[in-house]
């Protein structure tokens, strides 16, 4: 299994012969505007531009709404790959989009002749509620014979969908948390995202999986960068699970898994 961190939530993942990219975010820095006078603001353009990235089988999108998860290019990009795998609701908002309702499995045909099967999990973006203004998102769950298992979180704040997904899942090998505690006033700055904390509260429920962060950096709403992801894991005795990934390296996650 290697992961190339291409910057902020979007990575592209290779397992079982097969590449899977999450969130797909390749716009230049910008400013976007939002309903009601807000702005988002991208930071850094992509490590990879996406024509680099070779052969994409499939996109795992936790949602639709929000540009740092589907910017222009993003959205440019997905009528090209075989199969783009989200929430219901985008299904009926983009084309070709395949809708994953909670704990439902979705078989990839690997270049072995196996089978790599991704499950939507449930995820919350924000606080109890924040549905009716965030949107409902999607996490993935990476599993297949002979493979490492892998949990993506999407755009999750919840300590507790974590808990339900490793006890329903677990043991995990590796876990891709978006993390970095995005925060905008549209909720009162309550974080839509996991904060630091709270990842590394999801990193011992998910023990013994080696933990690599996303959604950490590239954006202005992002609170909490990956030097305070690298301070607190170190404080909680966890460095030795933590993988804070160069942007743009393929990189193998041989350790634990």
């Amino acid at each position: 299994m290697k992961i190339t961190h291409v910057g902020g939530p979007t990575a592209l993942i290779s397992l079982g012969g097969l590449n899977l990219l999450t969130d797909p975010a390749f716009d230049e820095p910008q400013d976007y505007e939002l309903p009601g006078g807000r702005v988002m603001t991208k930071l850094t353009g992509p490590a990879v531009p996406a024509a680099e990235l070779g052969t994409i089988d499939a996109v795992l999108l936790s949602h639709d709404q929000h540009k740092d998860n589907l910017d222009d290019a993003g959205r440019a990009l997905l009528p090209s790959i075989p199969t783009v795998l989200s929430t219901p609701g985008a299904a009926t908002r983009i084309p070709g989009v395949h809708g994953l309702a909670n704990w439902e499995p979705f078989d990839l045909q690997r270049p072995d002749g196996g089978v790599l099967t991704v499950t939507g999990v449930p995820a919350l973006h924000g606080p109890e509620g924040a549905e009716a203004v965030t949107g409902v998102v999607t996490g993935f769950v990476l599993s297949g014979e002979g493979l490492p298992t892998a949990y993506v979180s999407g755009d999750n704040a919840s300590v507790d969908l974590v808990k339900q997904i490793a006890d329903r899942f677990g043991p995990f090998d590796v876990a891709v948390l978006f993390a970095g505690g995005a925060r905008t006033t549209l909720l009162d700055g309550a974080p839509l995202t996991l904060t630091t904390e709270a990842a590394v509260e999801a990193a011992h429920l998910l023990d013994p999986a080696v933990i690599v962060p996303v959604h950490t950096e590239g954006w202005a709403h992002f609170s909490e960068g990956p030097d305070t992801v690298i301070a607190a894991f170190a404080a909680a005795g966890l460095t030795d699970r933590l993988r804070v990934l160069d942007h743009g390296v393929a990189t193998a996650l041989t350790d634990g898994v």
